[in-house]
Parts: C-alpha cells; sequence; structure tokens
C-alpha cells in the first residue's frame, strides 16, 4: 500500500529517539498571530486585528503582518525583523518614560492542570529603534481575563483586587540583556500549575525604577521596545517524552527559502545560529521525497571586494551542501552555487542589514 503525501501540503514525518522534535500539545491559540481578522493598517489595534489575543490595559500593543505596507513585515515603523514563524508578530513596550507599559493576553485552550508543571516560552527581539534593553520579561497568569483601565504598570495592587486567582510573577532572565536586534531569541521557564490557569499575561510588571535596563542608543525612542512571536504554554511531560514523534514541515516547490537559523559572521563561511532543527527538517523531507533536488544559494553582505565575496558565498553554500551529503543525499540531486553580495534583501547601510545578507537560500523542484 502506498501512501501519497502532498508537496503543497504538510509533510507528516515519524522520528524515533530524536527529543528535540518533540512537540507537546501547546495551548496557546494562535502561537504565531497568523490567524487575523484584518490584516494591520494603524498602531495599537492588535484586539481588533488578531484572533485569540487582546490588550489587557489601555496600551497600545501592535501588530504587524507581511499582508500590511503600514504595519508589514519584515519592515515596519520601529525596524526591520523577518517573520521565524509565518508572517506575523506582536510589538510591545517594555520600558518607556512615564511607566507607560503595553501588554499581551491570552485564553488559553484549557485549564492548567493542579500540580502539574508547564514551560512557557516564546521569542522575543530588540526593535532596532530602541534605547534600551530589558533583563527581564514577566508572565502572570489569571483565573478570569484581566482589564484594567490604566496606560501604567500592572501592579500588584491592580492583581490584588481582580476577582479570581492571579499567580506570582514569573520572571524569565538573562544573564546579560536582551539586546540582540537580528536574531529571534527564545524565552522558557517551568512553573507548576494551581489549576487555576485561564489566561496568561506577558510584559514587564515592574515600574522604572525596578526596572533591569541598559541603554544601548540614545533619544531614539527613550523606550524598550520589543518583537514578540511564537508563544507556547505545554505540559512538560508531553513536551519531552522520547517516545515516536511527529515533526510537520511545509515546502512550497519552485519558490525560494531563506534558513532562518542559520547564520554567518562577517567574512566567515561556518555556521553560527541554532540552525540544527532546520536542517534535520529538511533532510528528512529530502530522505522522504527521493524525487525532489535541491538548489543552495549562498551571499554575502557588500563588506570585501566582488571577488572575495564571490568565493564567500560559493563557500557558504558548500558548508550546507556537505551537511546533507555526509548525511545521506546524493551529490546529483544538488545544485550549489555563490551570488556574492549582488542579491541582497536588506540595506548594507547597517549591522542589521548586513547581518541578514549573510544568509543562505534553497529552492526544491522536481526532477527532471
Amino acid at each position: 500500500m502506498s501512501t501519497r503525501i502532498s508537496h503543497f501540503g504538510t509533510l507528516i514525518i515519524m522520528i524515533l529517539s530524536m527529543p528535540y522534535f518533540a512537540i507537546g500539545q501547546n495551548l496557546v491559540r494562535n502561537p504565531s498571530f497568523e490567524k487575523f481578522i484584518d490584516c494591520p493598517e494603524k498602531l495599537g489595534n492588535l484586539e481588533n486585528d488578531v484572533i485569540d489575543w487582546n490588550m489587557p490595559t489601555l496600551g497600545s500593543t501592535d501588530y504587524f503582518n507581511g499582508c500590511s505596507i503600514a504595519m508589514g513585515t519584515p519592515e515596519n515603523f520601529n525596524g526591520k525583523q523577518p517573520a521565524d514563524f509565518g508572517v506575523g508578530y506582536v510589538g510591545f513596550y517594555m520600558y518607556a518614560p512615564n511607566d507607560y507599559r503595553e501588554y499581551i493576553q491570552a485564553r488559553l485552550s484549557s485549564t492548567l492542570k493542579k500540580g502539574e508543571r508547564y514551560a512557557v516560552s516564546f521569542y522575543v527581539s530588540l526593535a532596532e529603534r530602541s534605547d534600551f534593553a530589558v533583563k527581564e520579561f514577566g508572565i502572570r497568569f489569571a483565573e478570569f481575563p484581566v482589564a484594567v483601565e490604566t496606560t501604567k504598570v500592572l501592579s500588584g495592587l491592580h492583581f490584588s483586587k481582580m476577582k479570581g486567582q492571579i499567580s506570582e510573577e514569573l520572571e524569565i532572565s538573562y544573564s546579560k540583556y536582551y539586546s540582540d536586534e537580528i536574531k529571534w531569541v527564545k524565552l522558557t521557564t517551568e512553573f507548576e500549575a494551581t489549576g487555576t490557569e485561564n489566561y496568561m499575561i506577558i510584559g514587564n510588571f515592574k515600574n522604572n525604577k525596578r526596572t533591569q535596563k541598559y541603554q544601548t542608543k540614545r533619544k531614539i525612542t527613550k523606550g524598550s521596545y520589543y518583537y514578540l512571536d511564537m508563544v507556547s504554554v505545554s505540559n512538560v511531560k508531553s513536551t519531552y517524552q522520547n517516545s515516536e514523534v511527529i515533526a510537520l514541515k511545509e515546502y512550497k516547490l519552485d519558490s525560494v527559502h531563506i534558513f532562518k537559523n542559520v547564520y554567518f559572521n562577517s567574512n566567515k563561511s561556518k555556521i553560527r545560529g541554532d540552525h540544527q532543527q532546520e536542517m534535520e527538517s529538511l533532510l528528512s523531507y529530502l530522505k522522504m521525497n527521493l524525487k525532489i533536488n535541491i538548489q543552495i544559494f549562498g551571499h554575502t553582505d557588500s563588506v570585501g571586494s566582488d571577488s572575495f565575496n564571490n568565493r564567500l558565498s560559493a563557500r557558504r553554500a558548500s558548508e550546507v551542501v556537505a551537511y546533507l551529503t555526509e548525511n545521506g543525499i546524493q551529490k546529483n540531486r544538488i545544485a550549489a552555487q555563490g551570488f556574492g553580495s549582488s542579491k541582497p534583501i536588506s540595506r548594507n547601510k547597517t549591522e542589521a542589514g548586513r547581518f541578514l545578507n549573510r544568509r543562505v537560500e534553497f529552492i526544491l523542484s522536481k526532477a527532471d
């Protein structure tokens, strides 16, 4: 009996003994902000645009989506940040003058179970037009939805007056500061549920005086604005199972795909970044689809001569070729080429732009 898998649908790959592919049930609806009512056209309109998310205060949290020009991705009013989990993400102030704050709130798909441990995670990236980076992100769970008419900090006093149970604040702290303006940084923590958690709020629950911050620039926004994406709350037991698990990956044929977690330092061809899962997904796809070939393209920023960049981009493409061939993909299914700095996707005038231009792309197509 044969099974057909559409190349335009979702590829379901059964993999054994690979725990980093494990997918526990995510209790956050619309976790990467891909489902929306209206394509965003103005600031502060998250709860009118996005499904399953709202703002627990009067702070004007923003929604960005690739469908929009005014509120688009990757470029928007606060900088440039490609979306790693689709085409949408949110943005909000973690620190601003006069204790101004913005938050996001979601209702979980089910109440957490008392006494069981849960993992919370999400990805953040500091917007380029931020003066400050912060050291901590806060999370609170509530039995009932939070709605407070303030543009300032959601304080302990606010929570003490609310109906139902409110969790203690969970903090995800970094040893330094969340100052990366290029990559998405994953934040994660675990906690034991009380059995009353129905809603989750993410933001900064401390006033300006108590907020640990680091000045990165001067007099741009006088604030700390972060993009946020891919929020997850899952039971720890289901997240870390080492038994048979499922990895889901979708690739569109004859389209350019950019490796999102394959990065390069300036003038270097060795891969940096958390690329393993992305490479494993591609490898598994090629092993499951023997009549699909791959073209790999290397690129550089504009620093250096054309001849040097052409050679460097070819070496970057060769790094991915070597990974695939060393793991069982035949060379006759792979073509590689370096384009140097001739095909930028961002401006080379900033380090963030140059970082995005130092990339590898690929195209999957049916063999002739």
